[in-house]
C-alpha cells in the first residue's frame, strides 16, 4: 500500500471518528470532559466557593452550560447537588450535580489492577455498584441517570452535561491512580459513546487537571503534605 493511501485512510478514519463523537455528543446525556483534580486541598471538596468547584463554576459557564456533574467513589457523603456562583454565567451560577457509585465488596483507595485491566477490555457489569445522589440510592446506573437528567432539565439545562470524574488520591501517585469516580466515569462514558468512545475520552481526560486546572502547580508541589493532612483530618475548613 502506498504511503500516501496510507496517509489518506487514517486521515479519513479520523474525520469519521470525530463525526461518530460530535453526533454522539448531540443526543448524549453527558459529554466527558475529565478528572478535575488530584488530591485535596479542602475539605469537603464538593462545597460552595472550594476551589474546585469554582473551576467547575467557570468551566460551565464558558461552555454555556447551566450543569455540571461530578463522578465520585461512594463514600460516606450523601452526594448533594449544590450552586456555585459564577459571574461568567447569565445567571450568576452554575449547578453542580453529583453522583457516585457505591461497591458493594469493600472501599478502595488503591487501584485493583485485575479489575482495571477487566473493564478496559470488557467494560463494568451492569449489576456491578449501586449509584447515589443527593441521598438516594439507585440500584442501576439508568436509574441513576435518569434521576440526573431530571435535576438537570429542572434547572434549564440544554444540551449534555459535561462530566467530570473527581480524581483525588488519598495517598500514592496521581499519575499511576486516576483517583476518585474513575470507574463511575468510564462506566458512564461507554454506556453513552460506546467502547472507543471511551478510549479516546479516558485518554484525553486523564491530561485535564495538569493542563486545564490552575489549583495543580499548588496540588502536585504540596502533594505528600496535602495527602498527610487529610489522612489526619486536618483539612475539614468547614469546623472553624
Amino acid at each position: 500500500m502506498k504511503r500516501s493511501t496510507l496517509i489518506t485512510i487514517i486521515i479519513a478514519l479520523i474525520l469519521i471518528f470525530g463525526a461518530y463523537l460530535w453526533g454522539m455528543s448531540q443526543i448524549s446525556l453527558v459529554e466527558p470532559v475529565g478528572r478535575l483534580t488530584i488530591t485535596k486541598i479542602g475539605n469537603p471538596d464538593m462545597f460552595p466557593n472550594h476551589g474546585n468547584a469554582e473551576v467547575l463554576g467557570e468551566f460551565a459557564a464558558k461552555t454555556g452550560s447551566k450543569c455540571v456533574l461530578v463522578v465520585h467513589y461512594g463514600g460516606d457523603s450523601n452526594y448533594r447537588h449544590f450552586d456555585q456562583d459564577s459571574f461568567l454565567s447569565s445567571s450568576g451560577e452554575v449547578s453542580v450535580l453529583e453522583l457516585a457509585f457505591v461497591d458493594p465488596s469493600t472501599y478502595k483507595t488503591y487501584v485493583d489492577w485485575g479489575e482495571a485491566i477487566s473493564t478496559f477490555f470488557f467494560g463494568i457489569p451492569k449489576d456491578r455498584y449501586t449509584y447515589r445522589a443527593d441521598g438516594i440510592s439507585f440500584q442501576t446506573l439508568d436509574e441513576a441517570l435518569a434521576y440526573v437528567d431530571s435535576e438537570a432539565q429542572n434547572r434549564g439545562q440544554e444540551g449534555p452535561i459535561p462530566m467530570f470524574f473527581h480524581g483525588t488520591v488519598r495517598t500514592g501517585s496521581p499519575f499511576t491512580n486516576p483517583g476518585c469516580g474513575f470507574p463511575l466515569y468510564t462506566q458512564i462514558t461507554w454506556k453513552e459513546y460506546g467502547r472507543f468512545g471511551a478510549y479516546y475520552y479516558i485518554m484525553k481526560g486523564l491530561v485535564w487537571p495538569f493542563l486545564s486546572n490552575r489549583y495543580y502547580p499548588y496540588e502536585i508541589s504540596h502533594l505528600s503534605s496535602l495527602q498527610t493532612l487529610y489522612n489526619q483530618g486536618k483539612l475539614d475548613y468547614t469546623n472553624g
